[in-house]
């Protein structure tokens, strides 16, 4: 076994990386860049060595100072994680070349099924279903569009190199393709160094099945079941479980063991993962067709881990020491359901744009619900166990794989993922249920985070259905989130939490210098607006009521507190009885109440005295100003291109400028019908956000 091992990425991999190998009994090397200096992975590991700027071009790509920092701290094998050089060919035949051994498969696996166009090759050659598309090199914009009218719309293009949802454009029709085609060239050039693009048929109804692989180097291949990655946003994975909701045993079999068969066919070893398209139009079940196969961890690997028990980390770095599996695929079992959501620095509610910045505060769920650490393991098994966190409630546990901090920077240079949040409970409702729990608990302040959405989805009737395409969030979510929906139950809670907070923060003003005047008062009555309906809320020294109900809570809150949690018990409860229900809630004040959020909702909470309530009427509003003539950039990025000059007419929806931010290229288009009359930025510069792009006319 290593002794020491030097992990080639960063972020909450790294870190990932570094506690498996800590447990072990492995030393650790990690590798960071100027934005990365004082990083979690960084402090976490036993060495670091800098290896260059921010840009991870000039940094974690540049696989001639990752293996200096082998060399120079005495690191006997390399992790790559996934992305940066995880699946480059050069980096694995560079690292053998010093005897340093690659955590990973071998060079000629990552080289046939790294390549998406030969991989289809190879999977069609070794009788693979696969999706019905070109194969092969194109030449040019106009190359494309003769193919994709051979396919037939919609099509999916794609860069040849590509993961992670970069280098993918869906097209309905030519003027997609025309639009998108240089695109996705220059997103595969940039991200993978790769500009090469194949398009396929877009399968309709579609679900994103994938097949966890794991195998040594003495010939032995399992599967690890499979991955429902369907819930995806610009080809992007949003939300992953295993099992799948749709996968019958059948199914399982059969998909699990043709992807072992073509692993064997290229001789695999190591952990990776086969990505299958299946037809949700097929009741059988039985149209499934292999998309592409990584050579590499996956981000959603936890979920795998937590229904086998098998830590794929340990996994990869025993069978990289030579070691044989020490089960076989009969030992492979599914132990109840596991979610992970993927909580990213973007704002949903302004169309899912990158955010960035410092996190001001950074407190993930298990440290909120005072959890008890769990780790399950069987000694008989060598490297079955994985450390996670009890759920406060019981019947599951809560596991976070992050790599930031608090006072820490969500840079530009990066991928804008924050942290991963997984659940494990014995059924899929038990597991959703604790992911709305503990993302109430996230406290994030400083860029803007998708936890409201990802509580949505969880809540969100279809999602429990289990009736899931890879259409999902476009097709629920058409006109872009605005938060979930909120029944009777959570309003009556949070009319309760708002009088009472606005009671608190009263008592405070009387205290401090006597404003408000007279003695502290042990209640009061307010009127409580929520979503355009008053409430009567009245508080007296030992209940409160909502429109005449009682309603019983139990809160703790200081004057100026940001987050509260919530116990909600029955009227009648005694001292002993336990809490009907939980709520996290997020608090921001305003100028006549409250911005409460909670369980994927943003309520704007207006609390008046219900004396005063009458003559709000007479308040006056202020109306933001009209930006519409304004072409304003959503968020900090790099102007790619500028489609159109002074003085020219444009259309609704006619694409104006492209910026790239986090890797990811984002097309501006006209809301309206105008003429281009001054332009304000030139191609190539440095965009801050809400900076102003082009004047309309």
């Amino acid at each position: 076994m290593f002794s020491k091992i030097l992990i080639a990425n960063r972020g909450e991999i790294a870190c990932r990386i570094i506690r498996t190998a800590r447990r072990m009994g492995i030393a650790t090397v990690a590798v960071y860049s100027d934005a990365d200096a004082r990083a979690p992975f960084v402090q976490l590991a036993d060495e670091a060595v800098h290896i260059g700027p921010s840009p991870a071009a000039e940094s974690y790509l540049i696989a001639d100072k990752i293996i200096a920092a082998c060399k120079q701290t005495g690191a006997e094998a390399a992790h790559p994680g996934y992305g940066f050089l995880s699946e480059r060919t050069s980096f694995a035949e560079a690292l053998a070349k010093e005897g340093i051994e690659f955590i990973g498969p071998p060079v000629n696996a990552i080289a046939a099924m790294g390549d998406k166009i030969e991989s289809k090759k190879l999977a069609k050659e070794a009788g693979v279903n696969v999706v019905p598309g070109f194969v092969g090199e194109i030449e040019d914009t106009e190359h494309a569009v003769r193919i994709s009218s051979e396919i037939g719309y919609p099509v999916m293009m794609k860069a040849s190199a590509g993961g992670g949802g970069k280098g993918m454009r869906l097209a309905y029709n030519e003027t997609d393709v025309r639009e998108g085609f240089e695109s996705v060239k220059r997103e595969g050039l940039n991200s993978f160094g790769d500009d090469r693009v194949f398009i396929e048929k877009f399968i309709l109804n579609p679900r994103h099945i994938e097949i966890q692989i794991l195998g040594d180097q003495h010939g032995n291949i399992v599967y690890l079941n499979e991955r429902e990655c369907s819930i995806q946003r610009r080809h992007q994975k949003v939300v992953e479980e295993a099992p799948s909701p749709f996968v019958t045993p059948k199914m399982r079999q059969a998909m699990g063991e043709q992807c072992v068969a073509l692993a064997r066919a290229v001789g695999y070893y190591s952990a990776g993962t086969v990505e299958l398209i299946v037809s949700g139009a097929d009741p059988s079940g039985e149209s499934f067709y292999f998309l592409e196969m990584n050579t590499r961890l996956q981000v959603e690997h936890p979920v795998t881990e937590a229904i086998t028990g098998v830590d794929l980390v340990e996994q990869m770095i025993r069978v990289a020491a030579g070691e044989k599996l020490a089960f076989a695929q009969d030992d492979i079992g599914i132990n109840g359901w596991a979610i992970e959501n993927r909580v990213y620095a973007e704002d949903p509610y302004r169309g899912f744009l990158p955010s960035t910045g410092r996190l001001v505060r950074y407190q993930p769920p298990t440290a909120v619900m005072h959890q008890a650490p769990f780790v399950s393991s069987d000694a008989e098994t060598p490297g079955r166990g994985i450390s996670t966190s009890l759920d406060a409630n019981g019947g599951g546990y809560v596991r976070v794989d992050d790599g930031v901090a608090e006072g820490g920077e969500v840079s530009m240079f990066y991928d804008p993922m924050i942290a991963k949040l997984i659940t494990w409970a014995p059924t899929r409702d038990e597991a959703a249920d604790l992911q709305v729990r503990a993302l109430d608990a996230f406290r994030i302040e400083g860029p803007g985070h998708n936890v409201d959405f990802l509580s949505a989805i969880m809540q969100h009737p279809r999602f429990r259905s289990g009736e899931l395409t890879t259409g999902f969030i476009a097709e629920e979510y058409p006109d872009g989130f605005h938060g979930a929906a909120t029944d009777t139950h959570t309003t009556s809670v949070l009319c309760a939490v708002a009088g009472a907070i606005a009671t608190a923060d009263a008592d405070r003003a009387r205290r401090i210098d006597g404003q408000l005047g007279g003695p502290t008062a042990p209640g009061g009555d307010w009127q409580v607006r929520i979503a355009g309906e008053d409430h009567a809320v009245s508080l007296e020294e030992d209940a409160i009521t909502v429109d005449g109900s009682a309603v019983a809570i139990a809160l703790e809150y200081t004057p100026g507190q940001r987050f509260v949690e919530v116990e909600l018990y029955a009227a009648d409860a005694g001292e002993d009885d336990a809490p009907l229900d939980t709520f996290g809630i997020r608090l921001e004040p305003t100028r006549t109440g409250y911005r409460m959020t909670t369980r994927g909702a943003k309520h704007e909470v207006r609390v008046l005295p219900a004396h005063v309530a009458p003559l709000a009427a007479h308040m006056i509003e202020k109306v933001p100003p009209d930006l519409s003539k304004f072409l304003i950039c959503p968020m900090p990025g790099l102007l790619v291109k500028l489609h159109v000059g002074e003085g020219d007419a444009v259309q609704p929806g006619q694409p104006l400028a492209t910026v790239e931010a986090m890797k990811m290229e984002n097309i501006l288009r006209a809301e309206k019908a105008a003429t281009v009359g001054k332009i304000n930025a030139a191609e190539g510069a440095s965009l801050s956000v809400n900076e102003v792009i082009l004047e309309l006319e």
